[in-house]
């Protein structure tokens, strides 16, 4: 088992995915914030980095996504939300795992529940920190897009104009509230869910609340980025898994 950051990565169908391990025991996939950009360093600017705090007692697998931070990939027209879907199984699968909890914060959000809807057996449980949602804010999307597009763009004359635009149109212009599931998919989730609330333009309240209210199985945080708030939360996002893992297996 890599340990303490062990760097590996793995290729298929042209894309490579980079990632580290930590610890040992029930696995946690680990999907950072930072939009398109979301890498595993991006853990260390936010409220807490969980890595420390799991890797004593899980197999935590921190991840970059396709063409952020170490990882890359193809580019088309056909890239969605189910791209990153498979992405983040195909590295699953690579390393021999099936069962397993998902924690994300930011896109990390969608992508776990999107996870859920294409695997829901495999997900034990899972943790979505102020996930990203639609809320009077979708130009603020593209724009986060076109500034992670716009550089990869120059490093790759051979994707046209019109692949980045279609690929942006399938990632935020849907009018799911958290962008690839709707109201409907998550009130039929049965996954234990953790859902800590957001607060600002990219993670607006509203969109963490309503997981929170139609998910059956869900606990909301509202208060947990400083102080006590956020040691108290650390308790229960610690213990949150430990339960779930010890009811999985």
């Amino acid at each position: 088992m890599r340990d303490n950051g062990g760097m590996a990565s793995f290729t298929f169908d042209g894309t490579e995915i980079h990632f580290d391990e930590y610890g040992s025991g029930f696995p946690v996939l680990l999907i950072a914030p930072g939009g398109m950009k979301s890498a595993a360093p991006f853990w260390e600017s936010t409220p807490w980095n969980p890595i420390p705090q799991l890797s004593e007692t899980f197999r935590v697998i921190a991840m970059d996504q396709r063409n952020a931070g170490r990882s890359s990939g193809p580019i088309s027209a056909d890239d969605s939300w189910d791209t990153y879907t498979r992405d983040q199984l195909a590295l699953l699968d690579y390393l021999g795992i099936e069962k397993f909890h998902a924690v994300g914060m930011c896109i990390g959000g969608p992508y776990v529940m999107g996870l859920i809807e294409a695997a829901p057996e495999r997900v034990a449980a899972g943790v979505l920190f102020q996930t990203i949602g639609l809320s009077h804010n979708r130009e603020a999307f593209y724009d986060m897009f076109d500034s992670w597009a716009q550089p990869l763009a120059s490093e790759r004359p051979d994707v046209p104009d019109d692949v980045w635009a279609q690929f942006r149109s399938n990632m935020y212009d849907s009018d799911k509230f958290l962008f690839n599931v709707d109201e409907a998919f998550v009130e039929s989730v049965r996954t234990p869910l953790l859902v800590f609330e957001g607060d600002d333009l990219y993670h607006p309240s509203v969109s963490s609340l309503r997981v929170a209210e139609l998910a059956k199985n869900s606990t909301l945080i509202r208060d947990w980025k400083s102080g006590a708030a956020l040691n108290s939360a650390k308790n229960r996002f610690y213990q949150f898994l430990v339960n779930e893992d010890a009811s999985k297996t």
